[in-house]
């Protein structure tokens, strides 16, 4: 396998910024040999504990990180299939490595922690030179400290294995480290009391309440019910080529998902809430539902990272239309097709014939099949919703009002009801400046991102007694008169605390350990 040269140790360039188009990333995934995904020889037997390297445990000095956007700088890549595939496999095996790390035969956790020191202080480049290019320790072994088995140098091939590793080292050089000052729930509506422009990026789990199934919960999500009906690869659904060639799939499954319009729930209200108290920033919503412009969210104020249902586009001449067009025909679970193009052809079909000039004659061919006379009937083009679908190209607005706007002037960031799993959404908290906090909100917590403060519950809840606590008043119609939250430290976490209504229980709303997640 030849290595991409993006990926080569001696001409690295700090953390190779992802690709605009979408991709799911599964950290859950059901991986052997050691997380990495990757079926190689047995690891070499080494003695990691012996290997120190030469690192000093002095704290964590500043390093600049020029030129980094979560876009990708070289879009011309995409045409090459065989690099992107690589690519492609280069990342898979890294996240799926960083949520189940290997973690046999590795070096100690004292020298893993004075490596990372050392990384952070002298950034990947210098690191690399120090620790692979001068080999001061073996590089099978040192990519145990990134969560890398031994095995891959073997299953992989040297060249390969080296590129993987670099990419590791700066993955970890960048990650978001956690603020040590911020900890309690009460910290966190300090925080929204003081902080003026909030990022607050949202998944399916803040309408989970309204009754809207999210993907990739066990047991519940969307996902999981097309694998109890028979369905191997249930992304398939929500994949561009599939859609194009067989686009009943689709129309056969969505009205499952397919959003009231109706309603919006109260932690639809809670961002309305930092709207309307002029500390909303930007909304990033991975949902398609639309419902935050339902609860009055600016569309200034609001970027759809994976689009909407609000409108729908013919894939044939692009006729742009309301969402709610098509909604009878999901819910019949029947193909929607473009009402433009059906009124062309018939005006085509109608027209006056005379003019038209005679095909030429065709000589008679015993090979000519039947079928063959349905090509020349024009057909009216596939609506599609305008949901990004994998394989499509998120906005470029996503990316620029990132980059040039938010990135650049956010002070807090608030993670609701999504555990991150799909990028490039997931990618967002690394690429921010390190000292804006962080704090999560959802059922479960989550290890592959550094968060400040994780607040576990239901969403609802846990905005509810976060508006209160800041001096806020929350109105909704789904908040009960009167509601009490009861919130509970876990144990050994100073940072993670359990919300939930006096006497109900851990949680609400269904299973007790449903995981809300993202698109």
């Amino acid at each position: 396998m030849v290595l991409p040269a993006p990926l080569s140790p001696k001409g690295f360039t700090p953390l190779e910024n992802r690709k605009r188009r979408h991709s799911a990333i599964d950290r859950d995934a059901n991986r052997s040999n050691g997380g990495s995904g990757i079926v190689g020889s047995a690891p070499p037997k080494c003695d990691a504990k012996a290997h120190t390297g030469k690192s000093d445990d002095t704290d964590i000095l500043t390093v600049s990180k020029p030129g980094r956007r979560i876009e990708d700088d070289s879009e011309d890549e995409d045409d090459d299939d065989s690099v992107g595939l690589e690519k492609g496999m280069v990342e898979g095996i890294l996240d799926v490595a960083e949520a189940k790390p290997y973690q046999e035969e590795c070096l100690d956790p004292e020298i893993v922690a004075k490596l990372m020191l050392r990384l952070r202080r002298t950034g990947p480049e210098a690191f690399i030179n120090e620790f692979l290019v001068r080999g001061m320790i073996p590089a099978p072994i040192l990519g145990t400290a990134f969560g890398l088995g031994p095995h891959l140098w073997e299953a992989l091939g040297e060249e390969f294995y080296l590129g993987l590793l670099a990419k590791a080292i700066a993955r970890a050089c960048y990650k978001r480290q956690k603020l040590l000052q911020y900890n309690t729930i009460d910290d966190a509506a300090k925080l929204l009391r003081e902080r003026k422009n909030i990022m607050v990026i949202t998944g399916a789990g803040i309408s989970t309440s309204l009754g809207i199934p999210d993907f990739r919960s066990k047991d519940t999500g969307f996902y999981d019910k097309l694998l109890t009906i028979g369905y191997t690869d249930p992304e398939m659904v929500f994949d561009i080529h599939e859609f194009e060639s067989n686009p009943g799939l689709f129309y056969s499954l969505a009205a499952d998902i397919l959003p009231g319009f109706k309603q919006y729930s109260p932690t639809h209200g809670f961002i309305r809430l930092l709207q309307d108290k002029g500390k909303l920033q930007t909304n990033y919503t991975q949902n398609i539902d639309n419902l935050e412009e339902l609860a009055g969210v600016e569309k200034s104020r609001l970027i759809q990272c994976h689009g909407s249902f609000a409108t729908a586009t013919c894939r044939k001449c692009g006729h742009k239309v309301a969402g709610t067009e098509i909604f009878d025909d999901i819910r019949a679970k029947q193909i929607s097709y473009c009402v433009r193009c059906k009124i062309e052809i018939a005006n085509e079909q109608a027209a006056p014939k005379q003019n038209k000039r005679k095909p030429a004659a065709r000589r008679y061919d015993s090979s000519d099949d039947d079928d063959d006379e349905d090509d020349d009937i024009p057909q009216p083009g596939v609506m599609k919703p305008d949901i990004t679908f994998f394989g499509e190209q998120l906005p470029n607005h996503f990316f620029d009002t990132f980059t040039d706007r938010d990135a650049k002037n956010v002070d807090l960031v608030l993670v609701i009801g999504t555990s991150l799993k799909v990028s490039p959404v997931s990618e967002m908290p690394n690429f921010l400046p390190k000292e804006v906090p962080h704090i999560y909100i959802s059922r479960e917590p989550v290890t592959h991102v550094n968060f400040d403060i994780q607040l576990l519950g239901n969403c609802d809840d846990v905005v509810v007694e976060l508006a209160r606590r800041a001096g806020w008043e929350l109105k909704h119609e789904m908040i009960p008169k009167d509601c009490e939250m009861v919130v509970k430290g876990i144990e050994d976490e100073k940072s993670m605390w359990k919300v939930c209504r006096e006497g109900a229980g851990e949680h609400t709303n269904g299973s007790a350990v449903a995981e809300t997640e993202d698109e």
